[in-house]
């Protein structure tokens, strides 16, 4: 299982005996989702029992979707679109029968390069040479799940801003962190936080609080958790900064490669976290989407329960 201290559990998939659905965001990245679904017909269509194609331009219907191709029993997923796109997906296929390949076509793509698939389309689609199936921890809160992480505080707000930035300027990494410095230097309230894990209680007044499952993403930005989540824990990075300027201290610590660790943040590993917040009225970030939740939020790791198409012999980042 990813995001354990072994290897991951992998078996063979017989794409040829497969029913498999395409599932395309055409809203997702900088690639045209109508060319991706082109170049996945060209490829799957005979080499596969069935296929269907189905994009969309409205990430709300994602998970519906999805939901439809589990209980009429196709045996494969693929999901074309950036980690929003996976982890909608990813909340039908956990616990089923069915499994999911990742096509990535978002700005950051960290659930694909975690998986160790591929960071492009071109280097995904080398999943149907030689497929296998990785059984993958997933997070849940509160019966939602995620992939990456889920985030409070400062960290919404910048989604909110990246959007207004995206639609002005277009789509890129710049203009992603850009919106995270504009929205720092706005924050105006800290929040509250309660954690609850491993039978201790801890009290927090931070900017910015998130659940990180993805080890790939830690990693990329220097924090510690990375060893917590491989495993197969959660880890909550709780930012010591209250105030808009030292958070954007901590944040260009973080994109030169200097982060100060544990002066700039707290950190709490465990395969079950509860918080409470203040406010208890919360928007909260999951996996690049975000979406207003009520506080108690429970947080926990499903072991196991995603089953994922990867190259064989890919590792991935935390397949061992």
């Amino acid at each position: 299982m990813t995001g354990q201290g072994e290897p991951a559990a992998e078996s063979g998939f017989d794409l040829a005996g497969a029913r498999v659905c395409v599932i395309v965001n055409r809203g997702s990245g900088r690639k045209q989702g109508q060319d991706i679904a082109q170049e996945l017909r060209r490829l799957l269509q005979d080499r596969v029992a069935a296929l269907e194609i189905h994009g969309t331009d409205e990430g709300a219907t994602l998970p519906e979707m999805a939901r439809d191709a589990v209980a009429r029993g196709v045996e494969l997923i693929v999901a074309a679109g950036g980690d929003g796109t996976q982890a909608a997906v990813a909340s039908a296929v956990a616990g089923s029968d069915t499994a999911m390949a990742v096509i990535p076509g978002g700005t950051f793509n960290y659930f694909a390069r975690d998986l160790g698939s591929g960071e492009t389309v071109e280097e995904a689609l080398r999943i149907f040479d030689a497929p296998v199936l990785r059984h993958v921890d997933v997070g849940e809160m509160n019966g939602m799940i995620f992939l990456n992480n889920v985030s409070f505080g400062a960290y919404p707000e910048i989604l909110r801003r990246r959007e207004s930035i995206y639609r002005r300027w277009g789509r890129s990494r710049l203009a992603a962190y850009w919106s995270a410095v504009a929205a720092m230097w706005n924050l105006r309230h800290p929040l509250r936080l309660v954690v609850r894990a491993g039978g201790e209680e801890r009290r927090f007044t931070t900017a910015l609080a998130f659940v990180a499952k993805s080890a790939y993403q830690l990693d990329s930005f220097g924090l510690e958790g990375a060893d917590c989540v491989r495993k197969g824990q959660l880890a909550l990075l709780v930012a010591r900064a209250r105030r808009p300027w030292p958070l954007v201290r901590s944040a260009l610590r973080l994109a030169l490669g200097k982060t100060a660790r544990y002066a700039d943040f707290n950190l709490v590993c465990a395969e079950e976290i509860a918080l409470e917040t203040l406010p208890a009225h919360e928007y909260v970030a999951h996996d690049g989407e975000k979406t207003w939740m009520d506080s108690p939020f429970r947080i926990r790791v499903r072991k196991g329960a995603l089953k994922v198409l990867v190259p064989a012999g890919s590792g991935g980042r935390d397949a061992a």
